[in-house]
């Protein structure tokens, strides 16, 4: 029979004899690494685009909610699409760039925003969207 292991507490680290340092545990690693990974996102998001400001201002004058697809309805499928955009002066979306999402939904984001209209402003601005999906 094998032995069962002692679970350690979810911060307690292993401390290193040789370096004298603590490492860290699984849980710890992995909070880390998110946090790393949204902090390198964000800074991404800013400089996707060179001359292009974020404005998350600009009024919405048309927004229609995306469809949920038959087929992901089907088969329960749940999940959050998130998008940049870059919307003209004028207040139509001219670029969509996928940052993430299960491609059925996404498919469906896409379509939509065919159908988004923004305020006019005197320049080109960028917008993170995020649309969350349910059955």
């Amino acid at each position: 029979m094998r032995a069962l292991k002692r679970c350690r507490p979810e911060n307690a680290g292993v401390e290193d004899k040789k370096k004298g340092k603590k490492i860290q545990n699984g849980k710890t690693k992995m909070k880390t690494r998110k946090s790393v990974a949204k902090i390198l996102l964000s800074m991404g998001l800013g400089l996707g685009v060179p001359g292009l400001r974020a404005q998350e201002g600009r009024k919405l004058l048309n927004s229609p909610t995306p469809t949920y697809p038959e087929t992901a309805r089907q088969f329960r499928l749940s999940g959050v699409v998130k998008v940049q955009v870059v919307i003209t002066p004028d207040g139509q979306i001219k670029e969509v760039k996928v940052i993430g999402g299960h491609p059925l939904l996404v498919n469906a984001v896409q379509e939509t925003l065919k159908n988004w209209k923004y305020a006019p402003a005197s320049s080109e601005t960028t917008a993170l969207l995020v649309f969350n999906f349910h059955p």
